[in-house]
């Protein structure tokens, strides 16, 4: 429990990476954070996050987060929590890889790291007991401390040295020849703490540059020297273990808040999204990336009228599709399957009889519960047709079972359930038959599935930053 100070004020501070650090003050007893405009704090920019993720609020002396039934859930300290008291410092991420928030207060306790070093450098410069010190050069120190700790948290490693040349001028001014000796033991501390900070980011960068060349090389081995199976199951075991190394290595506070390396915005909104659908990875095999880019550059050239229609004229078409999604608890990104399948024309046929929005055979059609006669074919109506497609999808999901159901959902309404049962019932292990990315680097999943995967990522990703990819 926190102590009841009202001069201590809450900050939640989020990395942006080159762009710095964004800070949000807690002055109200509640806060709300969320996706929506309604919210206190305002993340839109990510889609892990839901409308309205949580609440943080401050009563009693004490800081307290409640989940409210995000999609993705809140983890505090890394912990999956649904209510729990917050002690500073903790990290606050909304989804298993979205946005981190550090929670600190303006006068908090500081990183017990921090000041373990401090601390040790002081006492070995320090050999003898230091002469009083008066009330006003405690405050200065004091001060100056905080002000570098509060510069590094937030990343700016530059101005712990303008911090430290300002303390020592004023110190100079106002104190006397026997205080100098002590200024200069913690301007040293002071350059030590600093200095530890930027090897350990150093050394967390370095960490993960290597475990990501490894990653691509078994990547690159996989895509294109057909080993045999038994070197497959080796690579792909390597391929995990490293994985499970850089989850690991992402999961720490220092590398979340400071460390974190820029990266390529397709590739971030591609593990954004398998995060939602529940197949993340940390590795993205090089082919499924190139894919994803080819799609995104034939719907911003050859295709561009697609994408204009649906992010235009037939946005609330889209709008209403993402709902009947969400209210049916599925990812609503999956509505943008509809794009892929038929282009937002309710009016499109194929040459095998599938008709409408979502490209139902009569037989499916029937099945989930539309009318499709001489008189009228309900294949056409956006609603009726997305909420039957929501239920198809929703049981293939659930036929699919653990693993990347949603993933394979996606693979079994392009080609057909039966298909892709039959591709993963050649692979022997009956874990791995549910992995998606198991199955898409083995080569398993028919063709078909290996490009239209990518397609519907690929309108995923646009849709989600339209103005990234030059759409208003």
């Amino acid at each position: 429990m926190m102590a009841d100070d009202t001069t201590l004020t809450a900050w939640l501070v989020r990395d942006r990476g080159v762009n710095g650090a964004a800070r949000y003050p807690l002055r109200s007893d509640v806060v709300r954070i969320g996706r929506s405009a309604e919210n206190d704090i305002i993340l839109d920019d990510e889609p892990t996050v839901s409308a309205h993720h949580l609440e943080i609020r401050h009563g009693d002396g004490a800081y307290s987060l409640h989940d409210l039934e995000s999609t993705n859930g809140t983890f505090l300290n890394g912990e999956l929590v649904k209510e729990s008291v917050i002690q500073p410092p903790a990290s606050i991420q909304l989804g298993k890889s979205g946005p981190v928030l550090l929670f600190v207060l303006e006068d908090g306790a500081p990183n017990p790291n921090e000041t373990l070093i401090a601390s040790t450098a002081v006492r070995d410069l320090v050999a003898v007991p230091p002469a009083p010190i008066s009330h006003e050069h405690e405050e200065m120190i004091s001060s100056a401390v905080a002000r570098a700790r509060r510069a590094r948290r937030y990343g700016s490693f530059d101005q712990t040295a303008m911090i430290m040349r300002a303390m020592l001028g004023e110190a100079l001014q106002r104190t006397s020849r026997k205080f100098k000796w002590t200024i200069a033991a913690l301007v040293v501390a002071l350059a030590a703490v600093s200095g530890y900070g930027v090897w350990q980011i150093r050394k967390l960068q370095h960490a993960k540059s290597t475990l990501d060349s490894r990653m691509k090389n078994i990547e690159l081995v996989l895509e294109n020297a057909n080993p045999n199976p038994a070197e497959t199951e080796q690579l792909v075991d390597e391929l995990d273990q490293f994985q499970g190394q850089e989850k690991a290595l992402e999961g720490t506070i220092l590398y979340r808040v400071l460390a974190r390396q820029r990266e390529d915005p397709v590739t971030r909104d591609i593990r954004s999204l398998m995060t939602e659908f529940g197949a993340e990875t940390y590795s993205i095999p090089p082919e499924f990336l190139e894919e994803v880019n080819r799609f995104i550059q034939r719907y911003q050239g050859p295709d561009r009228g697609t994408t204009e229609r649906a992010l235009g004229e037939a946005r609330s078409n889209l709008e209403t599709m993402r709902e009947i999604f969400e209210h049916d608890n599925l990812p609503p990104d999956l509505a943008y399957m509809v794009i892929a399948e038929s282009g937002l024309h309710g009016d499109g046929a194929s040459s095998a009889g599938a008709v409408g929005w979502w490209q139902f055979t009569p037989a499916t059609a029937r099945h989930y519960g539309l009318r499709v006669d001489g008189s009228v074919d309900d294949r056409r109506d956006a609603r009726k047709s997305t909420e039957a497609a929501s239920k198809y999808i929703r049981d293939l999901i659930i036929d699919f079972g653990a693993g990347s159901s949603v993933m394979l959902a996606l693979a079994a309404y392009d080609v057909g359930p039966a298909k892709v049962k039959t591709a993963i019932r050649r692979v022997s292990d009956p874990i791995r038959q549910r992995n998606f990315w198991y199955l898409y680097r083995t080569r398993a999943l028919p063709l078909e599935t290996r490009e239209y995967v990518p397609k519907v990522i690929a309108l995923m990703i646009i849709a989600g930053h339209p103005e990234q990819f030059g759409f208003s």
